[in-house]
């Protein structure tokens, strides 16, 4: 009986691991977003990363991440729509999780 409660004491440290990791990767893919909205917007320097970190802090307050999209698409304005928005995120997504396990190489 001891061996059945070891493996579930496993999967639920396992669980929480992967879900501390996808934190950590969409916060670090939110953040890319901003910088790269702001690059767009033409803001540089502070500034840009002033609205790197608001995009941050929207998606904690967000209940998805939609919310994070139509406020970084709302802001670009016609220049990038949600499709465009969307696409970014997915492919800084997938930069985030190659670099994190090209670092734990």
């Amino acid at each position: 009986m001891k061996s059945l409660t070891d493996r579930e004491q496993a999967f639920e440290k396992k669980f929480a691991i992967d879900e501390e990791i996808q934190f950590k990767d969409a916060a670090r893919r939110n953040r890319l977003l901003g910088l790269w909205a702001a690059k767009l917007l033409g803001k540089e320097g502070s500034d840009a990363e002033d609205y790197a970190e608001d995009i941050v802090r929207l998606s904690f307050e967000a209940t998805s991440e939609q919310g994070v999209v139509d406020r970084v698409s709302a802001d670009l304005g016609n220049k990038v729509g949600d499709s465009g928005v969307s696409i970014k995120m997915s492919e800084l997504m997938a930069e985030v999780i190659a670099e994190r396990i090209k670092s734990a190489a």
